[in-house]
C-alpha cells in the first residue's frame, strides 16, 4: 500500500461503519413505530369493548318495583298464612301460641295484627279469649296475656309441638298442660320475660315479647306444617259482606268485609275494635266452626262458673268467609294431632285466601247471622 492510497481506504472504512450505524438506527425506529401502532390498536379495541357493556355505575332503566323480592324468587311461603315471609325466608322456629285476654277491660290488645292465626274460644261467664299463633312475624309485645284453659290443649294439638305461653291456670289445668304435646311456658314462672305495664290495671297489664320466648328455645328449628289449604282463586259461594256472632253482651261480634283491602274488620257491639297501635283488628279469612260445648268439672271464677269445654275431635257445621263470599260446609278432625279439614258440600277442601285466618269456635246454641248489605 502507498502513502497516497492509505488515507482514502481509511475514509472508506469509516464511511462503511457510519452507514451501518444509520441502518441499525432506522431498523430500531421502525420497530418502535410498529410496536406503538399495535399498542394503540389494542387500546382502542379494549375501549370499544368496554363501551359496549353497561357498567354498574350506570343507572338502571327499570324500576325496583319490577324486580321480585327474595320471597318471590325463592317461592317461600309462611306455613300458617301462605304469605311471603317478611325477610324472604321462613324462620326456622316452631309455632308460638299466646293466650290473650278479650274481656272489655283488656281492650285494646297488642300484637294481634302480627298473628298468622287467631282462635277465638268461649270461656266462662260468656266472654271469649284468644289463642294467637305466631310463626313468621315476631312482634315485640303481645297481650294482655291471661290464663290457660283445657280447650287450649285441643286447639294446639294440630300445630305439632308449639310453644304455649300463658299467665297461670288453676292446678288441674296446669297438670293437664304439663302432660300435653306442647312446650309449656307458664309466664308466671318467667318474671324476666313477662312484662307488667304501669299504664294498665292488673290482671290486664301482662305482656310478652315473642322474640324472648323463641330465644328460650333457640335450638328448636321445627317449622310447623300448614293447617289449611290456600288458593287465590275464590271458590263458589254466596255473596256475604258481614257475619254477626253474639257470643254474649261482652263479645257481641260482627265482621264486615272491606272490598278495598279485601279484609274483614272486627266490631264489638257495633263499634270498631281497635288495637293499641291504632289499627282495627282484621282478618283475611273468617272460619266459623259450630261446636258442641259442655261445662265442668272445674270452677274457673269467683262466681262459681265452670270450665267451658268443647268437642273438637269430631265434625260439625262450618261457614268460611273470604273475598266477600261465604262457603258453607263441614269441619272435620280425626285426632288430636291432625289438622281441622274444611270441607265444602261437594266434598272438596275449601281453600282459604293467603293471609291471617280468624277461627271462631262458636257454641252450637248461638245463632250466627251471615248476610249481604247492612247488619
Amino acid at each position: 500500500m502507498t502513502k497516497d492510497t492509505a488515507p482514502a481506504e481509511g475514509r472508506r472504512r469509516r464511511h462503511a461503519k457510519s452507514s451501518n450505524g444509520w441502518h441499525k438506527l432506522l431498523i430500531v425506529l421502525a420497530l418502535l413505530v410498529v410496536l406503538a401502532g399495535a399498542s394503540l390498536f389494542i387500546s382502542a379495541r379494549r375501549t370499544a369493548e368496554r363501551s359496549s357493556v353497561p357498567t354498574s355505575s350506570e343507572p338502571s332503566t327499570s324500576s325496583p318495583s319490577n324486580h321480585p323480592g327474595p320471597a318471590e324468587l325463592t317461592g317461600a311461603r309462611c306455613p300458617l298464612s301462605d304469605l311471603p315471609p317478611p325477610n324472604g325466608s321462613v324462620p326456622a322456629r316452631p309455632a308460638l301460641a299466646i293466650k290473650v285476654d278479650n274481656y272489655p277491660a283488656a281492650r285494646p290488645q297488642i300484637g294481634l295484627d302480627h298473628a298468622d292465626i287467631v282462635f277465638e274460644e268461649p270461656v266462662e261467664g260468656g266472654i271469649t279469649r284468644f289463642v294467637a299463633v305466631f310463626q313468621c312475624q315476631a312482634p315485640p309485645r303481645v297481650g294482655p296475656v291471661r290464663s290457660a284453659r283445657l280447650i287450649d290443649i285441643k286447639i294446639l294439638g294440630q300445630l305439632g309441638k308449639p310453644i304455649f305461653a300463658y299467665a297461670g291456670a288453676i292446678n288441674p289445668i296446669l297438670r293437664a298442660i304439663s302432660r300435653a304435646r306442647v312446650v309449656n311456658e307458664n309466664l308466671i314462672d318467667l318474671p324476666t320475660v313477662l312484662e307488667r305495664s304501669s299504664s294498665r290495671q292488673p290482671p290486664y297489664n301482662a305482656y310478652v315479647d315473642t322474640a324472648a320466648l323463641w330465644k328460650l328455645h333457640e335450638n328448636d328449628h321445627t317449622i310447623p306444617t300448614p293447617l289449611f289449604t290456600y288458593s287465590s282463586t275464590v271458590p263458589s259461594g254466596s255473596k256475604a259482606n258481614y257475619v254477626h256472632i253474639p257470643f254474649s253482651t261482652y263479645s257481641e261480634e260482627t265482621w264486615r268485609y272491606d272490598p278495598a283491602t279485601q279484609q274483614y274488620l272486627l266490631y264489638y257491639s257495633g263499634s270498631r275494635t281497635m288495637l293499641q297501635s291504632g289499627r282495627q283488628i282484621s282478618a283475611t279469612n273468617i272460619v266459623i266452626q259450630k261446636v258442641h260445648v259442655f261445662y265442668g268439672p272445674y270452677v274457673e271464677n269467683s262466681f262459681g262458673a265452670l270450665e267451658v269445654q268443647a268437642h273438637l275431635i269430631t265434625k260439625g257445621p262450618l261457614e268460611v268467609l273470604r273475598n266477600g263470599v261465604v262457603i258453607k260446609g263441614t269441619w272435620e278432625r280425626q285426632s288430636l294431632t291432625s289438622p281441622t279439614r274444611l270441607v265444602a258440600s261437594n266434598g272438596q277442601t275449601i281453600p282459604l285466601s293467603p293471609g291471617r285466618t280468624w277461627v271462631d269456635l262458636v257454641p252450637s246454641a248461638i245463632k250466627v247471622t251471615i248476610g249481604q248489605g247492612g247488619s
